[in-house]
Parts: structure tokens; sequence; C-alpha cells
């Protein structure tokens, strides 16, 4: 479907637009994150259904706002949070494989519930590479720029066989006001006085939060008691996982996501189940975040 000289150019961005594959896996001993697409299951959903290989390059579009003219002729899809998908002003719907003409504008807005939609297209975005990854790190800098307006993205030949299945339904919004996330705890939660009480309640995502990391609060009327770290020697920085609930000082905990870094000195707690990842990177500030053991 993707023509053979095939390239988008980028209207609008909204808040933040990222091209991001796999990532950079293997490389924290020498100091460099991971990185790569925050929800992998939407990543993966979306180069699915245009039948590209796992590691084409989407676009990770944050709270919507992004836009990309198409010159020649190429297969998309956006997965995510159910969010309105247009084709030159004119709903098309999303988790789906959607054909464009030449000239055609594709947009995307923000999600009803949620923060990150992808946006693949057959072939993938073919993007220069650092340290064998397209994806962008917001926290090291590595890989390409975030996406500008005028950015030109040509597509390239990483697809595989026609996709078999070209809709999906999008994943149902959490029936809960609050979303739930499993956790394991470990290694370091003897450095809390009770780490137990991370379970305990409710929690609320900060508005500093970002790829790097989920930022969480107690809800101003909270009555449980806070997270304290016992009086022990202060930590030497060690290694940082990915799903790693550190707490600082504050008792205030941070949830990393896929931009974190590879070490840090305040004790990691507990670390999220990989199947509650996809849904810790669509929290948004504001959401009410609830712990449990997995």
């Amino acid at each position: 479907m993707t023509g053979p000289h095939t390239w988008f150019v980028v209207a609008s961005t909204g808040p933040l637009a990222t091209t991001q594959d796999l990532g950079r896996p293997g490389h924290a001993h020498l100091g460099v994150p991971r990185s790569g697409a925050a929800d992998l299951e939407s990543f993966a959903l979306a180069n699915r259904l245009v039948g590209n290989l796992e590691d084409a390059a989407c676009i990770e579009v944050t709270l919507g706002g992004f836009s990309a003219r198409v010159h020649g002729t190429a297969l998309v899809a956006v997965t995510g949070p159910t969010t309105v998908v247009r084709v030159d002003g004119h709903e098309v719907g999303s988790h789906s494989a959607i054909p464009l003409k030449n000239g055609q504008t594709l947009s995307v807005t923000a999600p009803r519930r949620g923060c990150r939609n992808y946006v693949a297209v057959r072939g993938g975005f073919d993007v220069a590479t650092e340290l064998d990854s397209r994806s962008t790190d917001t926290l090291s800098g590595l890989g390409p720029a975030a996406l500008s307006v005028g950015d030109e993205l040509p597509v390239g030949r990483l697809s595989g066989s026609w996709p078999a299945v070209m809709l999906a339904p999008p994943a149902p919004c959490p029936a809960s006001p609050a979303v739930s996330l499993t956790l394991r705890f470990g290694p370091r939660d003897d450095r809390l006085v009770t780490p137990r009480t991370l379970t305990d309640g409710v929690w609320v995502v900060n508005p500093a939060s970002n790829r790097i990391g989920v930022r969480l609060d107690r809800p101003t009327d909270s009555t449980v008691p806070a997270l304290t770290h016992r009086d022990l020697p202060e930590l030497a920085s060690e290694g940082v996982p990915l799903g790693g609930v550190q707490i600082p000082p504050s008792g205030q905990p941070v949830l990393f996501l896929a931009d974190h870094p590879v070490t840090g000195g305040y004790p990691v707690v507990a670390v999220v189940t990989p199947t509650s990842l996809p849904h810790a990177a669509q929290l948004v500030a504001g959401d009410r975040v609830r712990f449990s053991l997995g």
C-alpha cells in the first residue's frame, strides 16, 4: 500500500509527539536507558494492524493535537485509548487500518481518557537511528528530536506480510474511578518503616509526570499514614528498573516509565508488573491510582 517514495510532513504536534520503536535494551551497563514506546501493547497493535515488523517506528502522540500530510500513498493505523481520528476533517475511526491518498491529512485528537496514542504506517517511519533505535529519549537526548511542524518523515520498508486482521476493538476504559496497578515489593522495601502502606488508599497523579516517570501524591483528604524512610545510612546509586517505584524522602512515589534513568540513590521499594505498565503509561494528571500485590 505504501508508495515507493512516500513521506509525511508534520502539520501540528500537540503537546508532544515523538518517534518510538522498541528502544535500546541491553545498554544499561553503559548508562544508556531503554526508552522506546511507553505503552508497548498499543505500539505493537498499531504495527500489527498495518503488517509491520515488530520494531518498525511509530509516532507516539501525547494528549492529541497531531496532524500530518502524506505525500504518496500509505496505510496507517492509530491505537491507544479511544480517540477521534480524521482524514481531511472526516472521522474515520481508530484501531483500524486506514488507506491514505496523496495529499490527504491525518489528524489525531486528544483521547477521551488516557494519554498516549500511536500512529503506525506500513513500512514504519524511517527516521535516523542512534544506537540502532529510532526512539526519542526525552531524558538522555538520544535519538531524533521531538517532532516539530514542518518535519518530513520518510516511510521505510519494515513491513512484513499483509495484515491478517485490520480492525481491533479498543481497550475498554477502566470501570473503577481509580486505575489499578499490580506490583511486587522489593528490592529495597526494607528501607521504609511501613512499606505496605503503599498499597493502602489511593494516589493522585501529579501534573509533573512525563515519559520519565509518574509522580504520585496522596489526596488532600487522605488519612493514610505517610511513607517514611527508616533511619539508615544513605544508599549508594544502584540500578533502576522499568516500572520501579522509587520513594524519595518526601514519601511521594515516582513510578518509572520508558525514559527512566538507569541508576538512582533513593530506594526502589517495588516494581510494577509488566501487565500493568501499559496502564501506567496512559495515566494523566488528576487520575487516581490504587496499587495491589500481583
